[in-house]
């Protein structure tokens, strides 16, 4: 079991937030409303997994990401937020947030980023991952999406759109499992670990 940490001002999102992930099987061991609080309860409850909200009193969620960092502590932290500006969203990804959720459509991607970051992973909300392409990309390299062939860039756009293999196969009247096995070979011919890296790269290659 995933033992988690919430921190979110919104008492009422907050609950809601606790009941999501207890649903997914997971324990929330802490649940506060500001950042000085979250890194007082991360040291007491030591959590696997750090969920924090951008805008919060006293320090925001990004402060007490780096607070984490300058501390030694690498454990995963995944940014919730209704809205995240150029500069903390570079920040976020500059002090090592393992996923980067919006809060509009948080609750299974939510639960994809958490999985994902117990397992050393990270996940960003593909809209997001494009606007840090747009933030940090100088030269582009050559299309690698060039060497995949009709359908496979098929699936490729809708992993880049954020769908699930479950709604890219009805998109595709495909089994979720032809899907999965799909994925598997795009990433080896494109050399990507992620289904994030493959949207980061997607929007690379194709704006």
């Amino acid at each position: 079991m995933i033992n988690v940490l919430v921190a979110d001002d919104h008492p009422f999102l907050r609950a809601g937030l606790e009941a999501v992930l207890r649903t997914a099987g997971m324990a929330v061991v802490a649940s506060v409303g500001d950042g000085d609080a979250a890194l007082a309860a991360i040291a007491e409850q030591d959590p696997d997994v750090v969920v924090l909200d951008v805008a919060m009193p006293g320090r925001d969620g990004i402060a007490a990401l780096a607070a984490l960092r300058e501390s030694g502590d690498t454990r995963p932290v995944v940014i919730l937020t209704a809205s995240i500006d150029d500069q903390q969203l570079l920040a976020a990804i500059r002090h090592g947030a393992s996923g980067i959720a919006l809060k509009e459509d948080a609750e299974d991607f939510l639960i994809d980023c958490i999985r994902a970051a117990s397992k050393g992973r990270t996940t960003i909300d593909p809209r997001l991952a494009a606007r840090i392409i747009d933030l940090t990309s100088g030269d582009k390299p050559a299309r690698r999406i060039d060497a995949l062939g009709r359908r496979e860039k098929e699936i490729v756009e809708r992993v880049a759109r954020g769908l699930r293999n479950r709604q890219i196969g009805e998109e595709l009247s495909m089994s979720e499992g032809s899907i999965k096995v799909y994925l598997h070979t795009i990433f080896e011919k494109l050399d990507v670990r992620s289904r994030t890296e493959l949207a980061i790269l997607y929007h690379e290659e194709t704006n």
